[in-house]
């Protein structure tokens, strides 16, 4: 499969699945990644192949993820994002393709003392039950045959929303990556 499998960050499964968390807006105050981020990553997908992951500075505050398959002549996968800070996680931001609106897609990321890079997903049901209970603004949408969640509350609400630890079950992990030494 190829590598879009994993988007960067890390809503790829969920764009292959058809459920989504998207967002109108996407992060207007993008801030500096920690430099750790940087760098080359690696790991086993589902099906035993090996991906890399290489993060790169492509202007102020703002980032490229080139998602590849090793072995395969494929060209990579690239995907420009931004980050910002909320309480005390990491957040990537990406536009998504016109299939999905125009809309853009929030991820978790955090780096571990291990060396790892663990990337989080939304859990869109979580999030569909939150746009019926009227705790964010937004609207139920089709992508690609499933419902997903459309969020247009502002983003400090969203970042209110995700920091608040009774929310923590929000993040469904998505990938897990290892550093590759150079």
């Amino acid at each position: 499969m190829k590598a879009l499998s994993v988007l960067l960050l890390a809503c790829a499964c969920l764009l292959l699945s058809g459920c989504l968390v998207l967002f109108k807006a996407p992060i207007t105050t993008p801030v500096a990644a920690p430099t750790q981020l940087l760098g080359s990553w690696q790991r086993d997908n589902e099906w035993g192949e090996q991906l890399r992951l290489d993060i790169s500075v492509t202007a102020d505050n703002r980032y490229t993820a080139k998602i590849r398959v090793l072995g395969q002549d494929a060209k990579p996968e690239v995907y420009p994002f931004v980050v910002t800070r909320g309480g005390e996680r990491w957040y990537a931001s990406l536009s998504l393709p016109k299939r999905f609106g125009d809309n853009y897609a929030i991820a978790g990321f955090e780096l571990t003392k291990r060396n790892e890079l663990v990337l989080y997903s939304l859990d869109p049901e979580r999030f569909i039950q939150e746009l019926k209970a009227g705790t964010l603004q937004g609207q139920l949408v089709q992508t690609q045959g499933s419902d997903s969640a459309l969020i247009s509350s502002p983003l400090a609400q969203v970042l209110a929303y995700l920091n608040e630890p009774a929310n923590a079950d929000v993040f469904v992990e998505m990938a897990r990556y290892q550093r590759i030494e150079q």
